[in-house]
This record gives C-alpha cells, structure tokens and sequence, in this order.
C-alpha cells in the first residue's frame, strides 16, 4: 500500500505497521465474539465465560493502547475532532460494557445479551475506524512505523500485567 511496506523485514516481530497492527486486534476479538456465540448456542457456560474473559482482555489493551498513543498521534496528524471525539466515547460505551461483563455470572440471564451488546459496539466501531479514520490516517504524514513500535511496546507492558 505505501513504500513503508517495502523495506525487508528485520527482526522485528512483525512486518506491519500501527494500523495493520490494530486491524490484526480488530480480527482477532471478531474471531472471539464468533466463538463465544457457537459457545453460547451450545449452552456452554464455562467456556463461553473463559472466551468473553479474553475479549473483554483484548478489548481493555487494545482500547488502552489506542487512546494512549495512536488517538493523540493521529488527531495531531488528521484534524477531525468529531471523528476522535466519537471513537472516544464509543471507547467508553464498550469500557462500560466489560464492566458489566466482568461484574456478572455466566448463568446470568442478561449475560449473553450484554456480550452480543459489546459485539455489536465494537463491530460498529471497527467499520467506523478501518473505512473512515484508517484511511485518513494513512493518508497523512504520520509516521505509522514510529507509532508501530510504540503501540507494540505498550501492548506488551499491558498484557503482562494483566498475565500477573
């Protein structure tokens, strides 16, 4: 897509750059909601709890990691406020969200409905940033290697916290 892409792969763990890395987290937690409702429909409690746990995990990284380093790069980079402002709050509606996830039992009988609620949230969000602001993103000057690395970083202080 841009000359970025051309250079060889050093060692780093992954060729891509703050953009392929946040839509490599949007399929994986698509792939995670897919689990959870084949989990759901088998009336498997316990598994579908330990998947909605892990979503509710990528979720709470991946949203970190966004409003701690690309929203800020990106708004000095794109001026759309409006477009930020409403990933923030759609950020915070799905925050909302895994609390209540993470507050509730498997058995509970709104629990189901509150991880399909999260699901819907977060595939809207999802279209919203890979059709709008992704492309505006990469259209602009912002060095997406640079962010890359910073998100990459953060990530992992992130999720082995959460390991601990």
């Amino acid at each position: 897509m841009t000359a970025r892409k051309t250079k060889p792969a050093a060692s780093s763990p992954a060729r891509q750059d703050a953009i392929a890395l946040l839509m490599d987290d949007h399929k994986k937690v698509k792939k995670l909601f897919k689990e959870f409702e084949k989990l759901a429909k088998a009336d498997d409690t316990d598994g579908k709890v330990e998947v909605a746990r892990q979503i509710c995990e990528e979720l709470t990284v991946h949203a970190m990691i966004e409003e701690e380093i690309f929203y800020p790069a990106a708004r000095a980079a794109v001026k759309d406020e409006d477009m930020f402002n409403e990933a923030e709050v759609e950020h915070a509606s799905a925050k909302d969200l895994i609390a209540q996830i993470e507050a509730m039992d498997g058995d509970d009988p709104m629990y189901d409905a509150t991880v399909k609620v999260l699901s819907e949230y977060v595939n809207h969000h999802v279209t919203e940033e890979e059709e709008e602001m992704f492309p505006k993103v990469r259209k602009s000057k912002l060095d997406l290697d640079a962010v890359c690395v910073q998100l990459m970083e953060r990530k992992e202080e992130l999720t082995e916290g959460v390991a601990a």
